[in-house]
């Protein structure tokens, strides 16, 4: 991520949020981004799936809103609004919404892939 590329160092939400539609029920909006760190939230409809994948970036995620089945390297554990997750580097992981939900999730380094061209 180049300086041009930063992203506003404030938001007012939701009207400054762009948000990306990534499958059926489910859509991603980038909060705040420098190369070392990120901070993205991801919406979720009942039972949308935030698919299985893996990534070199350390991630953690924290559920805002809602209920989800979160899988994290062969575990997996439902968690609700006010719990949280990590993900190491390269570990297989996803999420099922089992309610209408949000996840707030910090990406370091920064996704660079998530960033709009």
């Amino acid at each position: 991520m180049t300086k041009d590329k930063l992203l506003p160092t404030f938001y007012s939400l939701p009207e400054d949020l762009v948000w990306t539609e990534l499958a059926p029920g489910n859509r991603r909006a980038v909060l705040s981004a420098r190369p070392e760190l990120m901070l993205v939230a991801f919406s979720f409809e009942k039972g949308a799936v935030g698919a299985l994948h893996s990534h070199p970036h350390t991630q953690v995620s924290y559920v805002a809103e809602g209920a989800f089945l979160v899988t994290v390297d062969d575990v997996t554990k439902t968690l609700r609004a006010g719990s949280s997750f990590m993900v190491a580097p390269n570990l297989l992981h996803g999420v099922l919404a089992l309610e209408r939900g949000l996840l707030i999730d910090t990406f370091t380094p920064c996704r660079d892939d998530f960033i709009s061209r």
